[in-house]
């Protein structure tokens, strides 16, 4: 019997619940394929499925219905990865041994680990040669957030003026470029230690909102993203042109009745599908989207990459180097 390591999810509460582990190392079936994952991510996503640190209150019962009520379903989680294909079954015609891949396992998981094996039509596509397998790791669930919402939601278009509250997280650096991308004029809005980092991918301003409060703003935004969902429509909905929408992630009780009539306001989750991923991995080839990584851990210090995601103030996006010979190092920071 073959071993790999993984981070095992056994129990909810702090991220110390998480052990590395050696498991039983996957074999693909006919349609499938078997990825030798060279890195994965964390994102907020991980940390709901891990424990709902994100998710408000209400949804907490319907969520642990879901993945598991006294102890988690899915001892591995993790939905974004990058890595090379090794083995392919005789039914596999998308992909071959020695093709790097990047892509997520949502709504399923596994991709915490050394190995896993996806469907031949799972959302997979080959990883962009300029970016590195950390990289392309954070792509998939927060770049997808972020296309949905200003493209498909929002229909951004040239001359807009999109407002971007959460902009140096992890969806926030993707919806800045993407706005951009499309003709937006935008405004993020992030902490002092962000600004710098918010302007460089092209906002046209940046609030720091340890220093003024946007909502006493006298502008008018066609587009409000509100990432972290600190902000709510009542207290942004004067800022919204007459045919202004407000983006909403995480969906709060408050917001849900406010949405009643109201087609202002406008959330969804964003789906994984594998032409949405491959119009991202378009978008890298041309150099539109480029990655903002503020923290790589080793797969062995995944408990302090959850615990860093968790404290709810993290810069880009967080990935997990989990084979060593991809040829990254092991901890970076951006400052």
């Amino acid at each position: 019997m073959t071993k790999m390591k993984a981070a095992l999810h056994t129990a909810y509460g702090s991220p110390d619940e998480l052990q590395i582990e050696e498991v039983e190392k996957p074999q693909p079936a006919e349609n499938e394929l078997l990825i030798r994952i060279y890195a994965s991510s964390v994102t907020t996503s991980d940390c709901n499925v891990r424990n709902l640190t994100f998710t408000p209150k209400i949804f907490h019962l319907p969520m642990k219905v879901q993945f598991g009520f006294t102890k988690p379903k899915n001892p591995i989680i993790g939905m974004d990865l990058a890595g090379i294909v090794e083995v392919v079954g005789a039914g596999v015609t998308l992909f071959k041994p020695g093709d790097a891949v990047f892509g997520t396992t949502e709504p399923f998981f596994g991709a915490h680990a050394e190995y896993i094996c996806l469907p031949d039509d799972a959302v997979l596509a080959h990883k962009p040669e300029k970016i590195t397998f950390e990289e392309a790791a954070t792509y998939p669930v927060m770049a997808n957030t972020a296309l949905h919402f200003m493209r498909d939601l929002a229909q951004v278009k040239p001359g807009d003026k999109v407002l971007i509250i959460g902009a140096s997280g992890g969806v926030g650096t993707f919806a800045v470029q993407l706005a951009v991308h499309y003709g937006a004029q935008v405004t993020g809005v992030c902490s002092t230690a962000s600004v710098a980092l918010v302007k460089s991918l092209g906002a046209q301003s940046v609030i720091d909102y340890t220093k003024q409060d946007f909502t006493q703003s006298d502008a008018k935004y066609d587009v409000i993203l509100d990432i972290p969902s600190k902000s709510s429509y009542n207290a942004s909905k004067h800022l919204l042109a007459p045919d202004g929408v407000f983006l909403i992630t995480v969906p709060t009780l408050k917001v849900i009745f406010q949405m009643m009539g109201n087609k202002q306001i406008k959330l969804g989750s964003a789906p994984a599908i594998k032409k949405n991923l491959l119009d991202l991995a378009a978008l890298i080839d041309e150099g539109v989207l480029k990655p903002v990584i503020g923290r790589t851990y080793p797969l062995e210090q995944i408990v302090d990459a959850f615990r860093y995601v968790e404290r709810g103030h993290k810069h880009g996006n967080v990935a997990i180097s989990i084979h060593p010979d991809s040829g990254q190092s092991n901890l970076k920071e951006r400052k």
